[in-house]
């Protein structure tokens, strides 16, 4: 399987990539960002973009692809929704209908997040705008399109969060994770099985498109 995977450097992709690298069954990864995630390994090719926005001079790179991990993402916080929208809906959607018509046959998954807003049109601005980008994914004619929608995730194996204030919430949290796996095992799950659960998911399918916290981690296990 080959694979497209955008955001390698944020805590989400840093743990998709590992899984990625070690599954026998990937045959090579594509990374695609704005930064070079530093890493080697013989499976592993990057394309540094500069405008996520603009495939054009990179066209011939992006096809002959089976799937496609995208775990670009902002934190809401402090953010405007027009703003927040551009980044997580028009960038999402630039990418992806480029790769859909390189890539029809491949299988799209797409980072998203507990109590997204399907109906678009609820009170919490972040839940909104991902769930018109959801949607809209959805709409794409891909083979399959899985939208995961993870809870809380405890970074495992090295994975840091790029921001330090949240590298420094994870350190202080980090003694909380195994209370919070067994009293609220639903909406937990790690960076190891979100990857794991991802790579299930784009060589089998998943019965729903809307991966939730539990399927993750059951997919993942």
């Amino acid at each position: 399987m080959n694979v497209l995977l955008f955001g390698a450097t944020g805590m989400v992709g840093q743990g998709v990539l590992r899984e990625c690298l070690l599954d026998p069954e990937v045959s090579r990864v594509l990374s695609i960002g704005r930064s070079a995630t530093g890493q080697t390994h013989a499976k592993l090719r990057e394309l540094v973009v500069p405008d996520l926005f603009d495939y054009s001079a990179v066209m011939q790179q992006l096809s002959g692809f089976d799937a496609c991990f995208f775990c670009l993402g902002v934190s809401s916080v402090g953010m405007k929704e027009d703003a927040y929208r551009r980044i997580t809906y028009d960038l999402t959607l630039a990418a992806a209908k480029v790769l859909v018509k390189l890539n029809p046959q491949m299988t799209f998954v797409y980072v998203s997040g507990a109590s997204t807003d399907s109906s678009e049109r609820g009170p919490q601005m972040w839940a909104r705008v991902k769930g018109a980008t959801e949607n809209a994914l959805m709409r794409l004619p891909f083979k399959a399109a899985y939208m995961f929608r993870p809870g809380v995730i405890q970074p495992l194996n090295g994975v840091r969060s790029k921001t330090p204030l949240y590298r420094w919430i994870y350190v202080i949290a980090n003694p909380l994770f195994g209370l919070l796996h067994r009293m609220a095992p639903r909406h937990v799950t790690t960076s190891e099985a979100l990857g794991r659960a991802m790579l299930v998911v784009a060589k089998r399918g998943a019965p729903q498109p809307l991966v939730e916290n539990a399927d993750i981690s059951a997919l993942g296990r």
